[in-house]
Parts: structure tokens; sequence; C-alpha cells
């Protein structure tokens, strides 16, 4: 989403008349695009600040804060960058387009800040997609993006006489594979919570489908997940897994894990071994937990060392290592 969002706002800016400096010292302006979702990349975003600060040079460089922006941490940032802006800047063609379907999220993971930062679920038209895509593929994308805190929970509706018509997220999918033209699909990220038999069954017949999928499972443990406030246990988890390998053979399936989640005990972190084993991720992103003001999981104890959190990322690191190795 950040990704999609810098990309469109380098546009604005030299559709304004601005060019790209590959050197910070050389800028007029630089824009700061962050993520509020993690507390270390918060922090970051002070460290460059800080850098900016002492660029050489008697000039003074203007700076521009936008983003996924905690309204408590906007309010230190002002006294920092010149300008905080929290909607991003519009919009670019590029070898792969990132295009947002859905802004927000109503799913309020406990460690989570987007329902906060983003706010609630609001999906874009989908004729306002269908066109962005067209574009895209028109200017000789071959990579299409489409982006959502959780798309699946994609809805759009259009009238047709007395009738409303819905719009969900298969349906969607199935109308841009039917965008002429060569360019593969992509989608991030779904909710294994929501994810259904109709997208599975869209996916397996839409041949610009990438056979690549991230579902992030978060933990290997039900009390975890419960703590998380992740709608499914592992059994549903290793069900729908199954179900789309059957149906989309040759899928490639990456997953993002949390480690150290307060609480997590030896027992429930080899529960996550034990998932990674019988999975056999192809790709997954380790994350060491980290406290999050505004977030429900703030309130809990961080109970499991730095320490520990690193030795449980570097396991699961050096096991997905030698599964890819097989």
């Amino acid at each position: 989403m950040n990704k999609s969002g810098s990309e469109r706002i380098a546009a604005k800016l030299e559709k304004d008349g601005y060019k790209n400096t590959s050197k910070i010292e050389e800028a007029d302006l630089v824009v700061v695009n962050m993520c509020s979702v993690r507390q270390p990349a918060v922090d970051r975003v002070f460290g460059v600040a800080q850098k900016l600060k002492f660029l050489p040079g008697v000039r003074r460089v203007k700076t521009v804060l936008t983003g996924c922006i905690l309204k408590k941490d906007e309010r230190k940032f002002r006294d920092i960058f010149d300008s905080v802006r929290r909607e991003p800047w519009l919009s670019s063609y590029v070898k792969s387009k990132y295009i947002p379907i859905s802004n927000g999220c109503d799913n309020f993971c406990t460690y989570c800040v987007v329902p906060y930062t983003r706010g609630p679920l609001i999906c874009r038209k989908y004729k306002d997609i269908l066109v962005e895509v067209r574009g895209a593929v028109k200017n000789g994308v071959k990579e299409i993006w489409l982006l959502g805190q959780n798309v699946n929970s994609y809805l759009s509706y259009y009238s047709c006489g007395r009738k409303n018509n819905k719009i969900t997220f298969p349906k969607l999918l199935k109308m841009v594979n039917d965008v002429p033209g060569e360019f593969k699909i992509r989608f991030t990220s779904p909710n294994p919570a929501d994810f259904s038999d109709e997208l599975i069954e869209t996916m397996a017949n839409c041949q610009k489908v990438a056979k690549f999928l991230n579902l992030p499972v978060q933990s290997g443990d039900d009390k975890i997940l419960r703590k998380m406030n992740r709608k499914y246990t592992i059994k549903q988890y290793k069900n729908l897994v199954k179900k789309i390998r059957k149906a989309v053979i040759g899928i490639n399936l990456s997953t993002d894990v949390i480690v150290g989640f307060p609480g997590e005990t030896e027992k429930q972190f080899e529960n996550t071994v034990k998932l990674f084993k019988e999975i056999k991720f192809n790709i997954a992103y380790i994350s060491k937990y980290s406290k999050r003001p505004g977030t429900p999981a703030f309130q809990l104890k961080d109970s499991v060392p730095i320490a520990e959190k690193k030795r449980r990322e570097k396991i699961l690191m050096k096991l997905l290592g030698k599964q890819k190795g097989n």
C-alpha cells in the first residue's frame, strides 16, 4: 500500500514540474511516506527527520510527511516536518502497477493500528478500478497488484433497474482478468477468516491470476490467534491451504508471522514451528512483536524478551531456508 502511495506522490510531483534526484543533499523537497503499523517503522521516521536537519549547505530543504499516521504521532511530527498530510497524492504508471481497491479495515486485530490510522473499510467503485487497470495495461504494465488491508472484504454495488447488484472481490477479480492484454494479476492481503470457496474457484479459473498467494497466519497457536483477534483456528487455516493447493496446482504460498506476541510461551511458539514444517511456505515475512501505542495489545505485558524474539525469528528463518533448499 505504501509503495503504491509513493508512486502516486512521485507522479503528482513530476506533473507539477519536480525532477527526481538520487542525492538527498540536492533535493529542494523531501517527502517521507510512512507506515505506523509497527513502532520501529515510526522510530525510523524520527531518525530520517534528524538526518534532514543536518544536511550540508545553507539552503533549507522543505520536508513533507504523509502516509499511514496515527493521530497521536501526528502531533509530534508536526513539530518536525514542514507539512504533514495524511492522504497521499495521485497516480502513475509503472511496469508493476499497485492499485488500491479499498482503504481502511474493520477487523481490529489487536496488534494493528490500521483501523485507527486509515479508518473503517471504504471500497472504491469497481468501475474506477477497471478504468485504472485498463489505463495501466495500455501503458505497458505487465503486472497488476490489487491492494487492500483485507481484499476479501471488498464490496461495491451497481444499480440495474430497481435492483442493487453486489460486486464482491471474486467478481472484481474476474472483471480484471477479462481486461484485454497480456499481464498478471496479484493481490494482497486476504484474511484467512473470510477466504471463500468462490474466491478459490475464481483464482483457479482466471488465467491471468499469478500462482502466488500471501496468506497471513500470524501465529501457529489458537490461543495466540484469539489474543490477536484473528477469527480463525489453525485447523481452519490448514484446511483452507489444502483447498487452495488442490484447486490452484503449483501455487506458491507466502505468509506473515509475528513472534514474541505478549504471553507467547515456548510451547505456543513450537506450534508455529510445527505449522511451518507442515505447510512448507515458499516465503515468510517474520516480524518480532513490538508494542504499538493505540492498539489493544499495547495494554498487554510485553513478556517475551527481545533476545528470545530474535532467537525465535532465527529458528523460523533457518527452517524456511531448509524448506527452500528442498
